[in-house]
């Protein structure tokens, strides 16, 4: 069990790196292109998505890998689920349905994360 639980904490902290990175470092005039639905909110708010992304990711490895604070990893991984969430609400708003698979995807594994990491795995 352990195994599955480091496999997809890894997994889903490449994921949320190369996603949060990307909200966070994209240029201005490409953002919109590439994220349609964060226009609403602005620039400022696809950066902050991005560093929550980031965050969640380290939060789900360091903490028990370095043993300071392990239970900050489910919080982090609660925080994802929640991230993933509120994307999914928001693609399904906007009709964008071609995304849910992976949204779905990200929850699940996330919901795992935190479920065995509460439970003391």
């Amino acid at each position: 069990m352990i195994i599955a639980v480091w496999i997809a904490s890894a997994l889903l902290a490449l994921a949320y790196l190369a996603a949060g990175g990307q909200k966070v470092r994209i240029a201005k005039d490409e953002a919109f292109v590439t994220f349609p639905w964060a226009e609403r909110g602005g620039l400022g708010m696809l950066r902050a998505i991005g560093a929550v992304e980031i965050l969640g990711a380290l939060g789900l490895i360091l903490p028990v890998l370095i043993g300071t604070l392990p239970i900050l990893t489910p919080i982090a991984a609660v925080g994802l689920v929640l991230v993933q969430v509120v994307a999914v609400a928001l693609h399904v708003r906007r009709g964008e349905f071609k995304t849910l698979p992976v949204n779905a995807v990200l929850l699940l594994l996330a919901l795992f994360v935190a479920i065995a990491r509460f439970s003391g795995v």
